[in-house]
């Protein structure tokens, strides 16, 4: 049964709302949200969160009806997420770094009927509001002052609505989900997960990040993304989560040492700032048991640095936003940089326990061991399909395998090695290159902050491996020396056959390197799509 209802049916378990009653009820004392000086308990959240979703059904929410959340890290996140789950609706997470562009199209294909929406976007929505024929409520969270003519104003919309649970039951196959992709590749895709499939997903979550009853959270990273599945998670098991505005490693540092933070999850791209960050200062980080991370390959040599100064706290994920976080994970204690275990570093993990994998060739054909072909998983938190776009969906999800698009192989212990992304491999002269092995390489090299490689068009070998550098801070670091460098590390077909430095690398809204941008960069040309 799905929508409203008002006979005596139990809430299924494999639903969210039910799940989250629960929990929210259960911890109603300890404090759930700590941001920018204010705190919510899980009582104030539950009430909170109830009081929206009145609101939300009176304009119309309910099964399967979507909701746009578009606002940076902010305790009316929290509140509006959980007010998703209370009304039994379906959320649509966007990324507060998103242009305005991919905002436009993502609120238009996910046919959202409510949109709430922070100060930093009333502009934007403002003016494209009228490309949006299926919205009928932009909820604005500010005072009512500061609101835009057509807006209600956050206090506004849940004012007077009852702080208690709405009487809603939604389905398992509800949707409970649409998270677009990063759009890399082309337009984002609206990615369908049900309500029983993100259950199954949190309890993955906690289950696989070995979440304690006193866990204190530390999250920078944007809440649309793996971190508000993380958030999700923690509020499951009663924790303390520190929700910050935005990646700051002074403040990371600040939060360890006076909050006594436990776990903290980041790209590999804020491990690195962080790393580079504390430099020769000794912050007591005792209290730090995990850091978790994901979204992107981290590179081996950078790794071994982030054991040497915070320890065996290192876990990671590997996911997609088609099965979210835990398809593998490389364990705390599979962290080893000595030994006869030293090279699962570069893994990232054996498949999770509700995750199967396997490494099959063009034809879709299991390989063996250390064969090397396209990562295909299967997960009960897979998801239902691309939101209109079932081609691509039948591309993708074969035979109920995610075909991932990532290049790897497996041990025989199970262990995965990511290599490439499908479309980031390079063929040089007839030769696979994988980028992450190059990478690794010109990481090891004295002097190197960060590194990605491309590979860029080349009238003789089709493509050139082309490095693109960021040095640390004062190195004095030449092409001479990276070249010389790889010459050591590197088959002579995999040496990149041109070096460049850069300030930064570019990366996506959801923190990833954008090696399309990178090569868009360096090739408009040639490159452009």
């Amino acid at each position: 049964m799905s929508g409203h209802a008002n006979d005596d049916t139990a809430p299924s378990l494999l639903t969210l709302k039910p799940l989250y009653t629960n929990a929210l009820r259960k911890y109603r004392e300890r404090v759930a949200v700590v941001h920018d000086g204010d705190t919510l308990t899980y009582g104030q959240l539950l009430q909170a969160s109830c009081r929206v979703a009145h609101a939300l059904i009176d304009a119309g929410v309910t099964a399967n009806v979507r909701v746009g959340l578009l606002m940076s890290n902010c305790l009316a996140y929290a509140v509006a997420d959980q007010a998703i789950i209370q009304s039994g609706g379906a959320k649509v997470p966007l990324n507060d770094m998103l242009g305005e562009k991919e905002i436009r199209y993502i609120v238009a294909d996910s046919n959202a009927r409510v949109l709430i929406v922070g100060p930093a976007f009333f502009d934007i929505v403002a003016r494209n509001r009228g490309e949006w024929p299926e919205l009928q409520t932009i909820v604005g969270v500010a005072p009512r002052d500061e609101c835009p003519v057509g807006f209600v104003c956050w206090d506004d919309f849940a004012e007077g609505a009852a702080d208690t649970p709405p009487d809603v039951l939604p389905a398992p196959d509800d949707l409970a989900l649409i998270a677009y992709t990063g759009g890399t590749t082309g337009r984002p895709k609206g990615v369908m997960h049900t309500q029983q499939g993100t259950v199954l997903n949190l309890w993955s979550h906690v289950i696989e990040m070995e979440l304690l009853d006193d866990e204190r959270l530390l999250l920078s990273s944007p809440l649309p993304h793996s971190a508000g599945f993380l958030l999700l998670a923690g509020l499951l098991k009663g924790a303390t989560h520190f929700v910050e505005r935005g990646f700051d490693p002074a403040t990371v540092v600040r939060r360890i040492e006076n909050d006594r933070v436990t776990l903290t999850f980041m790209v590999p791209t804020m491990i690195y700032r962080l790393i580079d960050w504390i430099g020769s200062q000794t912050p007591d980080l005792s209290s730090l048991r995990t850091i978790i991370y994901g979204a992107a390959p981290i590179t081996v040599p950078r790794l071994r640095q982030g054991l040497d100064l915070f320890g065996p706290v290192f876990m990671q994920l590997y996911g997609q936003s088609e099965a979210v976080n835990f398809i593998t994970r490389l364990r705390r204690q599979d962290h080893r940089p000595d030994g006869d275990t030293a090279h699962r570093l570069a893994s990232c993990g054996q498949p999770v326990a509700m995750s199967e994998v396997r490494i099959v060739d063009a034809q879709g054909d299991a390989l063996p061991a250390g064969e090397i072909g396209e990562l295909t998983a299967r997960t009960p938190y897979t998801m239902r399909g691309y939101h209109g776009l079932p081609e691509k969906t039948a591309e993708t999800l074969v035979h109920d395998w995610l075909h991932t698009g990532d290049i790897a192989y497996q041990d025989d212990d199970g262990y995965v090695y990511l290599l490439d992304r499908k479309n980031d491999m390079i063929i040089s002269g007839g030769m696979n290159v994988y980028t992450k092995e190059v990478e690794d390489a010109i990481q090891s090299c004295p002097g190197v902050s960060q590194v990605a490689v491309v590979g860029l068009p080349h009238a003789d070998w089709g493509e050139a491996v082309s490095a693109f550098i960021v040095a640390a801070d004062g190195a004095q670091l030449t092409e001479t020396q990276v070249l010389d460098h790889c010459r050591g590390e590197l088959s002579r077909y995999k040496q990149p056959k041109n070096v460049q430095f850069v300030d930064a690398l570019p990366v996506t809204a959801y923190g990833k390197l954008d090696k399309k941008a990178l090569r868009l960069q360096a090739a408009p040309g040639e490159n452009a799509p």
